[in-house]
């Protein structure tokens, strides 16, 4: 069985159907045509984030209306004229790529064999964990993150430990409460960034780091099988 996420917007909110009210019903009032300069100005906006995105994925860690604006293809007024300044820049670059990450996420399954879940896991996380990075260090360098920034950042972990618990349903509900919520930390601290960047900045690469996680996700999960029956002893 793959467990298929629930379809969200951006925002987090659940998706509907064009044309329909919050209950459902068909819509009386069709649905006004977003204005031109309202829409030509977020698109200025996501192409000026998109821009710092990029450079921050090549690995720039300092940015400068002027680079940002040469990379975006527009001019530093207009920077300045949809963003307050360069920490607003930042911070709604870092949103938009923390909500982009929800778009890597595909259904994984939640029976079946422990080696092919576990496999699979680890192998979505090794991806993302590794393309989240540069977004990561970023988040790290600044002196007061926004609580937007924050507030997605903490959606990301909830929704990264509640997919634990639904692929290793089978594992941890052998366990009694306390014990489950254990090893469902143990799992969670071993499959997120700050495992996988201990890994890496280590000098291991990622198909090393990888494998380290599968390693010790299959020992943690090896906890709640039962003991084999001992042998009986020779007359």
């Amino acid at each position: 069985m793959v467990k298929q996420p629930a379809r969200q917007s951006p925002d987090g909110g659940e998706t509907r159907a064009p044309g329909r009210s919050p209950d459902g019903s068909e819509g009386n009032t069709p649905a006004r045509a977003p204005d031109g300069r309202t829409e030509r100005g977020r698109q200025t906006r996501e192409k000026i984030a998109d821009a710092l995105l990029a450079l921050l994925d090549e690995g720039e860690a300092h940015f400068s209306a002027d680079r940002v604006a040469e990379r975006a293809g527009v001019s530093r007024r207009l920077v300045f004229h949809h963003f307050a300044d360069m920490s607003q820049v930042i911070d709604t670059a870092i949103t938009r790529r923390l909500e982009q990450l929800f778009a890597q996420i595909k259904p994984l399954p939640t029976d079946g064999p422990r080696s092919a879940r576990v496999a699979a896991m680890a192998e979505q996380r090794a991806r993302i964990l590794e393309w989240m990075t540069p977004t990561r260090l970023a988040i790290m360098r600044q002196d007061q993150p926004s609580e937007r920034v924050e507030q997605v950042t903490r959606e990301v972990y909830g929704f990264a430990r509640d997919r634990l618990a639904e692929i290793f349903a089978v594992e941890l509900d052998r366990l009694p409460a306390d014990r489950r919520a254990d090893l469902l930390n143990g799992l969670d601290g071993v499959t997120t960034w700050g495992a996988w960047y201990h890994w890496r900045s280590s000098g291991l690469d990622t198909a090393t780091a990888r494998r380290a996680m599968e390693t010790t996700v299959h020992a943690l999960l090896a906890t709640t099988d039962a003991p084999a029956s001992a042998s009986a002893p020779t007359p």
